[in-house]
């Protein structure tokens, strides 16, 4: 919950890589400032403004934008630094505005990197200031306070600067604004034409063009889109349903929120139409001299429009190479989700002008009959036809763009992001470090099939995973090509029917160990163990690659005792870990609680629990992410309705997925049905089995 500061009040931050997120009424450049345990600053190198955006631990955005965002990293700053300033001043020539009075009052909000609020501030009360320390971070006793303060200065910049101790506040001041100046000319476009308008009347959203210089940095770190949402109500999988996340409040069929400084505007008619993702980084191409139209020896010459520039893996903004990587595929998502909502909005649009056109054609009985009504029959339908080919070219040219990029960005993801048929995999060795992110498997919209875009979910895994294999939930929803993919990919044992019970517990098995596999690969050895319930003892094929590698020490015991074992453990663990967290003494756990993460594998649910075992199960869905256990079942949900409603809370905790193509899940934006498609490895593949080996082969070092 955020804290919602007043002026001089200060709240305490338990973490020290944090966003601090403006809004304005106007354009206001915003800077930061390094002082020492008074404040004061030892020269202009303490200073990250437009001019000099970065800063060890610090980044700023290079220009002038009533919404900024700041990317602090407090662990970084240098020892000497004990006082991070946060500044806003009113640029000139950028705007109307002269001071903080003739606009509504600035807020600072300091996030975590997801955007969950830590504290805010609202700077009520400034009337003739041009520029305001707005709130600063702050060391004390070794840790880190945020503070309001509010204190504005109506000499502008210069005199805020000279206030806290710096000799050249002047020449800084200037050359900020200078800087700032080069940033409006560079990233403000040319009004838009009328004729690039979309046939509905509305303006076609865009994003800004690229920038020959370097972008704005102040999304480094930012939060990356929500995931997918099943969906799923308290009693069936949900159908092409309203995501249970807010739209976007741009929409159905606009772009992501435009970067910093620039005004949406359309693409002159015929170029190619620029949906990238505001978080992305331009990259930088030569420019190439534009021939005159009327040049001497080729009359009448027409003028190319410039071409996209080539996609980079990692162009988005982040800390690390996994974690831009990370926001690029995101980016990717978003992308697509929003090109898709444009094209069926005009489709839309058109469909409904055609039949307005047609009423209104044919509404006098006169005109029903004869060359009149063929005509404009014709004519409704041509302009219908021109409509949607328009659309369809627009959203070919984004799709191009993304194809080109997914390209790119496949073959350069981790092995926690990559598909099981990576060359990554080949030269895998056991991971260093957790990683930030897992691969559930791939999305794709009906538009575009070849198009399939990672499902990355962070980890740890807050909900819980639900491989659904019960035919009388499940429904053979996909459409035909999704069929054929399962049956290429998936095994001949797929006909042109739904699958069997039979075969759709054997793919939901082989989903559950893929997945398990990934996980136990991308962690350092001896961090990540798995557990089986298996009460029937069912599962023991499917289980193979890991118990031949000895990832699983031994088969599940069958049985309700085997049931009561693994749970009555885990739950140990559960209370265990927890009372240590609260009360700071990891180290007096008993030598026998396993402090690794867990992934317990629940299968062929419910048979062989009781009362007390669904309890304790609902227990660790529950309790059990926030300490490292997760959950992952493998279960008909209609095999459970014997509990009535008592379960519904635990299905609706989990995420649902399942073992073949599927349109169940749906995005955060616009409601799209996205088609899942699990993360199998190529039939025939043996590339799990020797994962599976190597994690068992550093466990054993590990342990020598």
């Amino acid at each position: 919950m955020t804290a919602e500061l007043v002026r001089g009040q200060n709240h305490a931050l338990d973490r020290t890589r944090v966003e601090i997120r403006i809004t304005a009424g106007g354009p206001v450049v915003a800077a930061v400032t390094l002082g020492d345990a008074q404040g004061r600053l030892p020269g202009t190198e303490a200073v990250a403004h437009p001019g000099a955006p970065r800063r060890t631990g610090i980044e700023v955005p290079r220009q002038a934008a009533a919404e900024h965002r700041l990317a602090v990293d407090l662990g970084a700053l240098p020892d000497a630094v004990h006082r991070v300033s946060v500044l806003l001043a009113l640029p000139t020539g950028i705007g109307a505005l002269t001071t903080f009075g003739a606009a509504a009052p600035p807020s600072v909000r300091v996030t975590d990197l997801d955007g969950t609020g830590l504290a805010g501030y609202t700077l009520t009360g400034l009337g003739a200031e041009s520029a305001v320390v707005a709130v600063e971070l702050y060391r004390r006793a070794g840790a880190w306070k945020v503070r309001a303060v509010g204190q504005g200065y109506a000499d502008g910049l210069a005199a805020l600067l000279r206030d806290q101790g710096l000799p050249q506040a002047a020449e800084l001041a200037a050359e900020i604004e200078e800087a700032v100046g080069r940033g409006h000319a560079r990233a403000v476009p040319a009004p838009a034409p009328a004729a690039a308008h979309r046939p509905d009347g509305h303006a076609r959203p865009q994003h800004p063009a690229p920038d020959t210089a370097t972008p704005p940095a102040a999304d480094r770190a930012a939060a990356a889109p929500p995931a997918p949402s099943d969906g799923h109500s308290a009693h069936a999988p949900a159908e092409h349903g309203p995501s249970v996340h807010a739209p976007s409040a741009h929409g159905p069929g606009s772009t992501a929120p435009m970067a910093e400084g620039a005004t949406p505007t359309a693409p002159p008619a015929g170029a190619p139409v620029d949906y990238r993702h505001p978080k992305r980084r331009a990259t930088p191409t030569p420019a190439t001299p534009t021939p005159p139209v009327d040049a001497p020896g080729d009359p009448a010459s027409p003028v190319s429009p410039p071409a996209p520039s080539l996609p980079v893996a990692g162009d988005a903004a982040g800390w690390s190479m996994e974690e831009r990587l990370y926001n690029q595929v995101w980016g990717m998502f978003e992308d697509l989700t929003r090109s898709v909502a444009a094209y069926r909005s005009a489709s839309d649009f058109a469909e409904s002008r055609l039949e307005q056109e047609l009423d209104t054609a044919l509404s006098d009985p006169r005109n029903r009959l004869g060359t009149a009504a063929d005509a404009a029959r014709a004519t409704a339908r041509d302009k219908h036809a021109a409509l949607v080919t328009q659309a369809r070219a627009a959203l070919d040219r984004d799709l191009a763009q993304l194809a080109a990029e997914s390209e790119v960005v496949e073959p350069a993801l981790p092995p926690a992001f990559a598909r099981w048929d990576s060359p990554v995999w080949q030269a895998h060795r056991s991971a260093q470090e957790r990683p930030m992110a897992l691969r559930l498997g791939d999305l794709h919209l009906p538009e575009v099939r070849d198009l399939r875009i990672p499902m990355l979910v962070r980890l740890p895994l807050e909900r819980g995973l639900w491989i659904d294999c019960g035919p009388d939930t499940y429904a053979w929803r996909g459409p035909d090509p999704d069929r054929a993919y399962a049956r290429r990919e998936l095994g001949s044992a797929l006909t042109d029917g739904p699958p069997d019970e039979a075969e759709l517990r054997r793919l939901s098995l082989e989903t559950a160990v893929a997945l398990a596999a990934r996980m136990l690969a991308v962690h350092p050895a001896g961090e990540f163990a798995v557990q089986v319930i298996d009460p029937g003892g069912t599962a023991l094929p499917a289980l193979a690659p890991l118990l031949e590698t000895g990832v699983l020490p031994a088969a599940p015991v069958p049985g309700a005792q085997g049931v009561a074992t693994v749970l009555e453990g885990l739950t140990r663990r559960v209370d265990l870990v927890q009372m240590a967290v609260r009360s700071r003494a990891a180290d007096a756990l008993p030598p026998d609680v396993d402090t690794a993460d867990q992934l317990l594998i629940v299968h062929d649910f419910p048979h062989g629990f009781d009362d007390r075992a669904v309890t304790r199960l609902r227990y660790l869905a529950d309790e059990g992410p926030a300490v490292g256990v997760h959950l992952l079942m493998v279960a008909d949900r209609a095999q459970a309705r014997e509990y009535g409603p008592v379960l519904d809370p635990l299905w609706r905790s989990l995420l649902r997925i399942t073992p073949v193509p599927d349109a169940h899940l749906v995005d955060p934006w616009v409601g799209h049905a996205w088609t899942y498609e699990p993360p199998l490895a190529p039939r025939g593949s043996q590339v799990v089995r020797q994962v599976l080996a190597r994690v068992a082969e550093a466990r054993r070092e590990r342990r020598s």
